[in-house]
């Protein structure tokens, strides 16, 4: 079968487009035919290899999984012997980052538990653009008491991935939201429901003296006391993504900074959960919720994808279209 593999890290340009062996599904796995997967920035860390702390999960020296790739829709091929949920032919989505990756393939292998059915009316590479950033935004949203209506909501990268989606559940919970994102990418966040939008080319929203109930960070650069000075009183700061050096302060600092007042400031600790995932399909079916899909790519042009996400011009998911 055909697979984008990566034997070292770098750049795109390492990725391999190869002949490798079919899996065969374990006991409690189940084999799908990948058609559509979708890229997202824990790809591209594991491609370059940076952070470099993040070695110590992904491979010190080189990586340990060759194919990128967590967010699949596919169609079941085969089941193993203990598999109770899916049959052959069954359509099925998920998130397999806490087992196997390797969606960016013909085929993949996966634990039953990580997969869901696929609704009729979703297409597989709307399917494949959701497990893992819109349950990022949920779980982001709901963090320390969760969001409610009224509230001020800030999300810093609202125009990708996982801010998209962000952006439209919180509106759906009634809060009054405040996107931050590139100049580009500020009609796309406006016609998703955005109240308000900044350019952070143009100004840094920790300094223009707003205060927000909820931030939702996903590319957190800033200091947390200034993340602290940005909340209302009872504020919640979250963060999803950033820089390394924030990350730290985040989790060092954080419960200091809560515990020294009544404002909340935390890492999200994220896990993929399949029925947040039922949940947000069927937000999907009522109309109440749309992947944005910048575009799709033939799985030759995996790199391209990746690139381009490296980059940050992606506005919304980029897909892999498989077909073999």
């Amino acid at each position: 079968m055909k697979a984008v593999v990566y034997e070292k890290y770098g750049s795109p340009e390492v990725l391999q487009l190869k002949e490798v062996t079919k899996p065969m599904p374990k006991d409690h796995q189940i084999l799908v035919k990948v058609k559509a997967a979708s890229v997202n920035s824990w790809d591209w860390d594991m491609l370059t290899g940076k952070p470099y702390l993040y070695r110590l999960l992904f491979g010190l020296f080189k990586p340990k999984l060759k194919v990128l790739g967590a967010d699949v829709s596919g169609v079941v091929e085969a089941v193993g012997t203990k598999v109770t949920h899916f049959k052959k032919g069954d359509e099925v989505m998920g998130d397999i980052s806490s087992e196997t990756w390797g969606g960016f393939a013909a085929y993949v292998c996966a634990h039953e538990k990580y997969w869901i059915v696929k609704p009729a009316s979703m297409t597989h590479e709307q399917a494949a653009a959701i497990p893992q950033a819109a349950t990022l935004a949920l779980q982001g949203l709901n963090e320390y008491g969760g969001i409610t209506q009224g509230q001020k909501v800030l999300i810093n990268g609202g125009g990708g991935g996982a801010g998209t989606f962000a952006i439209q559940l919180a509106k759906l919970y009634g809060a009054e939201v405040t996107a931050v994102d590139h100049t580009s990418k500020l009609a796309l966040m406006k016609s998703l429901g955005a109240d308000h939008v900044i350019d952070y080319t143009r100004e840094n929203y920790t300094e223009n003296g707003q205060r927000y109930d909820r931030i939702l960070d996903f590319v957190a650069s800033q200091s947390v006391a200034k993340y602290k000075s940005s909340l209302t009183d009872k504020g919640v700061f979250v963060m999803v993504g950033g820089k390394i050096a924030t990350i730290l302060q985040v989790a060092f600092l954080g419960g200091l900074f809560s515990w020294m007042s009544h404002k909340k400031i935390g890492l999200l600790v994220w896990k993929p959960n399949t029925q947040e995932l039922e949940y947000l399909n069927t937000l999907f079916l009522e109309a109440k919720l749309t992947p944005i899909i910048h575009k799709t790519y033939p799985l030759e042009e995996t790199s391209q994808a990746l690139w381009e996400m490296g980059q940050a011009t992606i506005q919304g998911k980029a897909v892999v279209k498989v077909d073999e």
